[in-house]
């Protein structure tokens, strides 16, 4: 299947970069139109071959299938973690919820131990699992697919929990809010 080698990532990145034709979109008003469509915020973390937790914010989580569990979510290829995704195994898909705000923020920058301060849990494989989220999916990690400059995760979940209690952590316009119900 396509997406399963390296080869395959770069050839689909040749295919995406191919896909030129049509109208000029300007990113930046492209990105603000999309902001008006309220998504989730997410965490994804996974052990390095080197056994070392790495992670990442994301907000491009969705569900795929229920039978079998799939779920996908995307990654920009000029990420500092993208190499990283694509050699493991398992990855844990973490959704946050209200008052985790820092914690998004944290897992979206650069530069610094995303893991500082943190007292993680072990999920399947050793996979790092964070405390106190709404829900956590473990999943292995089945396929990438390229979607322009970004890679599309399809994971087989094999565990999950789930927290009901817990408001997830929403991102809308730009920005982390808390879920209001009227």
């Amino acid at each position: 299947m396509l997406g399963t080698t390296e080869d395959d990532l770069l050839l689909g990145l040749g295919l995406a970069k191919a896909d030129l034709d049509g109208p000029l979109i300007e990113p930046r008003q492209f990105r603000t139109a999309l902001g008006a469509f309220a998504t989730g915020v997410t965490v994804i973390t996974a052990l390095s071959r080197e056994g070392r937790p790495f992670g990442v914010t994301v907000n491009s989580f969705a569900s795929l299938s229920l039978d079998p569990p799939l779920v996908l979510w995307s990654l920009a290829s000029h990420s500092t973690s993208f190499t990283a995704f694509t050699e493991v195994r398992r990855f844990a898909i973490h959704v946050l919820c209200e008052g985790q705000e820092d914690l998004g923020r944290q897992f979206a920058r650069s530069g610094i131990d995303r893991f500082n301060g943190l007292v993680l849990d072990k999920g399947i494989d050793g996979t790092p699992l964070l405390p106190n989220v709404a829900a956590v999916f473990e999943c292995r990690n089945l396929y990438r697919y390229w979607g322009g400059d970004h890679a599309i995760f399809i994971g087989r979940v094999d565990r999950f929990e789930h927290w009901p209690d817990r408001k997830p952590l929403v991102f809308h316009e730009g920005r982390m809010k808390r879920l209001e119900e009227k």
